[in-house]
């Protein structure tokens, strides 16, 4: 028969009385944590290197998106300005028409000339109306504006007049705009002070 006591000596050995984990309890338990924690941290660094990807693709579709987008802007700029000088060439066939029917009347009167010269006229400021190039006519007593008018010579005003200063006392050479951009100012005579 066995030595019960010599039994608890070697269990009393075995197992701390305290109820504390062993040194090897704790060396496996901080191991499955480390373990537990690179697991977790690896899987975070999957995670953002997926979206890092993911992010990267979307950059390099919004830079290719910003070129095309760039290309097709400088292309239409391009198309915009042939067709408008194309356009505007077109509005004036007619116009080159006329003159050269006019001329090729080798007996017209002088009556004809200007009649033919007057519908002319009118068919060149109608072809640049319709390419938004219009006329800057001041009236006599307009306000002169200097971003429409340059402005000849300044004249003052005789006496018992009941025109301001600084307004329109004749128009000399009629400016032109395109768009509501001046051109050409028209040249104007502008009243001083009294």
């Amino acid at each position: 028969m066995a030595d019960p006591k010599a039994d608890f000596n070697h269990n009393d050995q075995a197992q701390p009385l305290s109820g504390e984990p062993s040194p090897e309890e704790l060396e496996a338990a901080q191991a499955a944590n480390e373990h537990g924690a690179l697991a977790d941290l690896q899987g975070q660094l999957h995670e953002l290197t997926l979206k890092n990807a993911e992010l990267g693709e979307l950059y390099l579709r919004a830079q290719a998106d910003m070129q095309n987008t760039r290309r097709r802007a400088e292309e239409d700029v391009a198309k915009s300005r042939k067709f408008a000088v194309e356009s505007f060439a077109d509005a004036m066939l007619p116009v080159l028409d006329s003159l050269e029917a006019g001329l090729a009347i080798k007996e017209a009167t002088p009556q004809q000339i200007r009649e033919g010269a007057e519908l002319t006229l009118r068919q060149l400021k109608a072809a640049l109306e319709r390419n938004k190039v219009m006329e800057i006519n001041p009236a006599q007593g307009a306000r002169f504006d200097p971003h429409q008018h340059q402005a000849i010579s300044v004249v003052p005003l005789p006496a018992g007049s009941t025109q301001d200063a600084n307004t329109i006392v004749a128009v000399l050479q009629k400016g032109y705009s395109i768009a509501e951009r001046t051109l050409r100012p028209a040249l104007v005579t502008v009243s001083g002070s009294r």
